[in-house]
């Protein structure tokens, strides 16, 4: 059985577009205080069905890059190494961009009780780099892809990746445990660092601990990696789309067994994206992708227009739901005495009281992701294609 190239990309749209609804599901509860638990992130060590959302969609762009990188045929190229390089620092960008524009909004209302002119309050609003987040979620992607994807045109031999990826992971695991990686608190080495680098008022408040720091970075250019070398696996054409399914898949049941039983001795972590939380979240994708080839293109149930709206726009759909999330939450009004946001609004006057707490703010994301959906069907429905 064979299968052009359209079909293939179905699955990964798919996969692609469950993820970002995924993301944006879990980062827009209607209040962070009635948040469903298989709706959180571990607080430490450990894995919530929210902590696969991110990995998922960074294995799906090494899957994606092997795709892309395919084009030049793997080779190092002035060209291709450009697009690489714009590409990073454009996702980048926009990743920094988002971090200001929140920020933007915070520094706007923190001025609001001082005696300054509105002009005033309004640069020093725009001009606060002193408080921006320089990494965050996007700026690991950015770094991860640009890692990875130069290292796939540096190397030769792409049997050599693997052993790239374990190299990396294992001299990762070695830093974490010489260096208390796995204490929550600024004793933790990847703190230190991120702290030394780029400044406590740089990072995201939890601990000491940032989430998307610099050295938990290295093992996120494995993840890409792995993601690489899954989508080599089912790309092959010299073998049927059965067979490579099949390939797929034991490759995905066996990585999950192997983060299961090494979790053990080093745990699975997302805060400090430890090797197991890689090599997990690897093995359920590669699983999951595989699922989803076998359901889409050999079983051809095709009824997936709602995912592949956010698969196939992916930055627009997110840069779009992180800015309607800050605009959501920076529009207030004085009620009473006390100051009500948009999001406050819809969610305490209009959903909470005939839902309750926790299923009023899980429709009120579900509400959310709809809006989102919604903008984004109209591009899919013109064919339009944001791509950078």
């Amino acid at each position: 059985m064979t299968t052009n190239k359209n079909q293939r990309l179905l699955a990964l749209d798919v996969m692609r577009g469950l993820t970002i609804a995924g993301m944006i599901l879990v980062n827009n509860p209607g209040s962070w205080g009635s948040v469903y638990p298989p709706l959180r992130h571990a607080a430490w060590n450990g894995l919530t069905p929210t902590d696969l959302v991110f990995p998922f969609f960074m294995f799906i762009m090494g899957v994606s890059t092997y795709i892309s990188l395919g084009k030049y045929n793997f080779r190092w190229s002035s060209q291709a190494a450009w697009k690489i390089l714009r590409r990073t620092a454009v996702i980048f960008a926009v990743g920094l961009g988002l971090a200001w524009f929140g920020l933007f909004f915070r520094t706007w209302h923190s001025l609001s009780g001082e005696e300054i002119s509105w002009f005033e309050r309004l640069l020093r609003s725009k001009l606060n780099f002193a408080d921006i987040r320089i990494l965050g979620v996007l700026q690991r992607l950015a770094l991860s892809y640009g890692a990875a994807a130069l290292t796939v045109l540096a190397v030769k031999r792409h049997r050599l990746l693997p052993y790239i990826a374990a190299a990396i992971l294992a001299g990762y695991a070695l830093l974490l445990f010489l260096g208390s990686g796995f204490e929550y608190g600024e004793t933790n080495l990847l703190s230190q660092v991120d702290r030394a680098i780029i400044g406590e008022r740089h990072m995201y408040k939890d601990k000491g601990i940032e989430p998307e720091g610099l050295l938990s970075t290295l093992p996120s250019i494995a993840h890409v990696l792995i993601g690489f070398c899954c989508g080599g696996i089912l790309t092959n054409r010299s073998k049927e789309l059965r067979d490579r399914i099949l390939s797929l898949f034991i490759v995905g049941a066996l990585l999950t067994f192997a983060g299961a039983l090494l979790s053990y001795g080093c745990p699975v972590n997302k805060k400090v994206w430890s090797p197991t939380f890689v090599i997990t979240t690897c093995g359920l994708a590669a699983s999951l992708l595989a699922l989803l080839v076998w359901f889409i293109d050999v079983k051809g149930m095709r009824r997936t227009g709602f995912f592949e709206a956010f698969g196939v726009n992916p930055l627009f759909m997110y840069v779009l739901a992180a800015m309607l999330s800050t605009v959501l939450g920076a529009v207030r009004w004085t009620q009473g005495e006390a100051e009500v946001s948009l999001q406050g609004f819809i969610y305490n006057d209009l959903l909470r009281p005939w839902l309750g707490d926790y299923p009023a703010s899980l429709v009120y994301a579900l509400l959310f992701v709809g809006f989102v959906w919604a903008c984004g069907f109209v591009l899919y429905k013109k064919k339009i294609y944001i791509k950078i």
